[in-house]
């Protein structure tokens, strides 16, 4: 299968589904990342975009590609923003699909989540993830990543600039997924799960 997952920045897909990802590139599917921007807001762009390089290679991923938007300018950019997509997705052709929730804080997820739910709008399967700014999360479908939890922590500690921008005193992204996995893995009755709220799911029988 072809996997796609997609994140309005470096770290938002390792934060909301690199476990899941692992495990899908384990058994010889293609993951292939799509980053609508480089970060800029949050640190130098180059650092970030070598940071999602080496990240992708930690999971897996078969390529990386970036979507040349501003940080926090995805709102204003909408109408190309589903353009952009619905031509990624003719490209890869993807079976499924992970990217952000709708109800969050940050407008850049807010904006790409409503922008893929119209790209995909014929796709199949799609699955939105979870991320700290997330709100009113209520997932129903759980993935056991207890086996490959280790590699979603390192995947995300390879994002060294953002390792300690939690804006939570003493915490780093590691505590925050690994809580978070935690959290998710006793609602699906595991040691560690990742978390989703589909707009479809095709269970093939």
């Amino acid at each position: 299968m072809r996997i796609l997952a997609i994140g309005a920045h470096p770290d938002d897909i390792e934060i909301g589904c690199a476990g899941t990802l692992t495990k899908y590139a384990r058994y010889d599917h293609e993951v292939f990342l799509l980053i609508m921007t480089r970060g800029g807001r949050g640190g130098d762009p180059k650092t970030r975009n070598d940071e999602q390089l080496r990240s992708a290679e930690i999971i897996g991923a078969k390529e990386v590609i970036w979507g040349e938007y501003e940080d926090t300018q995805l709102t204003p950019k909408m109408n190309q923003l589903v353009h952009d997509t619905e031509v990624l997705l003719k490209k890869i052709a993807p079976d499924f699909i992970f990217v952000n929730f709708g109800d969050d804080t940050h407008q850049d997820h807010r904006a790409l989540h409503k922008a893929t739910v119209s790209a995909t709008r014929y796709v199949r399967n799609v699955m939105f993830y979870e991320v700290p700014t997330t709100q009113n999360f209520l997932p129903t479908v759980f993935v056991d990543i207890k086996d490959v939890m280790a590699v979603k922590i390192q995947a995300l500690m390879a994002h060294n600039s953002q390792v300690m921008k939690t804006n939570i005193e003493g915490l780093s992204i590691a505590d925050v997924a690994q809580s978070t996995a935690i959290f998710r893995g006793i609602q699906g009755r595991t040691q560690y799960a990742e978390a989703f709220s589909p707009l479809r799911l095709f269970v093939n029988l």
